[in-house]
């Protein structure tokens, strides 16, 4: 054991020791009692150390409570620990309270990192729920609306509002359709409208075509309004077998609203649609036939549809390429010429047997179509037969330089495929039945035409 001299020790430790203090301020309990208490080395019990420690304070007036910062007090003392030589005493509940309050105690370094490192965990925990979240909602929304009754509904109601365009293309199925009116707008889901047709006791069938629907229709208001032949815009244009380019141009401008400058502009150039460069103009090649347009096409969407129709004609009537301005330059005159379907084949004859014979066609309708005279009426004006009109089959030999009208499945095949016979001429004798007479001599032709003559006399306004 190691000696400290008095002078050395604090006021606790002397006390604990039984010596007096430095400044003789603290005395034993046993002193100052006369009780002769023990003194020099021997040990105090913990009891009566806190006892003189407690006195020592209030001699020296200090409070209890603050008895851990009590000047010269070693912190073994405090704190409770000790050493071999030193017995321990506890700090009372007041010095722990204090010590739980802070007192004069040091920071704690590390508690700021600590509160850092707590908010970004915290941060990253709330991030990956929210995360989660997302993907669960995301990856299950129709259940999890399906268990909690939230599904929305997915159908309109009503027959819906403004104007929307649709077009059903040909060979489009039910779901096709039903892709097409949700992406227009026209119903809310395409589920809504398949599930609908689904559910029909017949088999739907939609018509080709550009319908004028509404947006936001319920799917049975969209159904009948598919239905519904008013609900269709058609763009129909009838042209009629032996008409020309003009007249054509006119009839398609009136049916799809396109200007005729549009059309006139689009067939400047006629190679592009597939006409042979040898042809003077695009016409005999703008079929005659009904057609029903979408609403937006151009002028060279229209003449491509009808030149097409003409190239699938030719096809058909298996005309070789090389021939088609050929073929469908007699066909256009065959077309003028003959009244009655059973005629086509024997005008085709005459036209087939007059070039074999090297003999002129010497074709009314040929010289009236070279001065714009295609009428009808079976007499040329002087004009049409003058020996310039590069059209006049009188003064011209062979076939005209181009088709001079539009002709039509019948006249094309008949061009391929004339009848048998040996006839040189015809001539229509009843413009009101169309009835032909056909001639193999000069003289059974000049009886036929004044048999024509005879029925213009008696019928001055049919065409004579």
């Amino acid at each position: 054991m190691n000696d400290v001299p008095p002078e050395d020790q604090d006021p606790f430790t002397s006390l604990l020791r039984g010596g007096g203090g430095a400044d003789g301020a603290m005395r034993s309990a046993g002193s100052d009692s006369g009780t002769g208490a023990p003194d020099g080395d021997k040990p105090l019990s913990r009891r009566e150390a806190r006892s003189r420690a407690a006195a020592a304070d209030d001699d020296r007036g200090v409070d209890r409570d603050d008895a851990g910062h009590a000047d010269g007090v070693p912190p073994h003392v405090l704190l409770g620990t000790a050493t071999s030589e030193q017995p321990t005493v506890a700090p009372d509940r007041s010095a722990r309270r204090a010590s739980s309050r802070g007192g004069d105690r040091p920071p704690r370094e590390k508690s700021g990192r600590r509160g850092v490192v707590g908010t970004i965990i915290t941060l990253l925990v709330v991030a990956g729920l929210v995360a989660s979240g997302f993907y669960v909602w995301n990856t299950f929304e129709p259940q999890i609306r399906s268990v909690m009754g939230w599904e929305e509904p997915n159908d309109f109601e009503g027959a819906g509002s403004g104007e929307v365009l649709v077009t059903i293309a040909d060979g489009e199925t039910g779901s096709d359709v039903a892709d097409t009116l949700a992406s227009s707008g026209v119903t809310k889901t395409a589920e809504a409208f398949y599930e609908l047709l689904l559910a029909q006791d017949e088999d739907v069938v939609f018509q080709p075509g550009v319908y004028s629907l509404a947006q936001g229709m319920s799917a049975q208001s969209a159904l009948d309004a598919l239905q519904d032949p008013a609900s269709k815009i058609e763009r129909t244009a009838t042209i009629r077998e032996g008409i020309t380019g003009p007249t054509i141009i006119a009839e398609l401008s009136a049916a799809t609203e396109i200007p005729v400058a549009d059309f006139e502009a689009a067939i400047a150039d006629p190679t592009v649609y597939g006409v042979p460069e040898s042809a003077v103009s695009i016409e005999g090649w703008l079929f005659p036939a009904t057609y029903t347009f979408d609403p937006g096409l151009t002028a060279e969407q229209v003449v491509q549809t009808l030149v097409d129709r003409t190239i699938a004609s030719l096809d058909s009537a298996q005309v070789p390429v090389e021939d088609r301005e050929r073929v469908l330059t007699i066909a256009s005159i065959i077309q003028r010429e003959a009244r009655l379907p059973d005629d086509f084949y024997k005008v085709s004859r005459v036209i087939q047997n007059r070039l074999d014979e090297g003999m002129r066609l010497e074709m009314d309708s040929t010289a009236q179509y070279g001065v714009d005279e295609a009428t009808g009426s079976v007499w040329s004006s002087a004009e049409a037969l003058d020996s310039e009109n590069p059209w006049n089959t009188y003064q011209r030999e062979g076939l005209p330089i181009g088709p001079i009208s539009s002709p039509g499945d019948v006249a094309i095949d008949a061009a391929m495929h004339p009848a048998d016979g040996s006839w040189l001429f015809f001539v229509t004798v009843n413009l009101n039945t169309g009835e032909t007479v056909f001639s193999n001599t000069v003289s059974e032709h000049d009886a036929a035409v004044a048999q024509l003559r005879a029925w213009c006399a008696d019928n001055p306004d049919s065409g004579c």
